[in-house]
């Protein structure tokens, strides 16, 4: 509900990965990126790195998520 809430988007994520909701766990760690990136020692990407792993690299949603973080940490 809060949307500066990091830590609850984060625990949302690693939910909804559990849950096979790849795609939106993914949404909700690069939302925390593009708003603070450095948040938690960089904790919502280190998650989504590990997220890549566990997907492995062919995985649509990781191809997309890989795409919009490069995005982000690049521009």
């Amino acid at each position: 509900a809060n949307p500066a809430d990091h830590q609850a988007r984060f625990d949302l994520a690693v939910s909804l990965s559990a849950k096979g909701e790849k795609e939106k766990a993914a949404e909700h760690l690069l939302s925390i990126i593009k708003k603070d990136r450095k948040w938690n020692e960089e904790a919502a990407r280190k998650q989504l790195l590990q997220f890549f792993d566990a997907w492995g690299p062919m995985d649509e949603a990781t191809v997309d998520a890989r795409k919009k973080l490069s995005t982000i940490l690049f521009s």
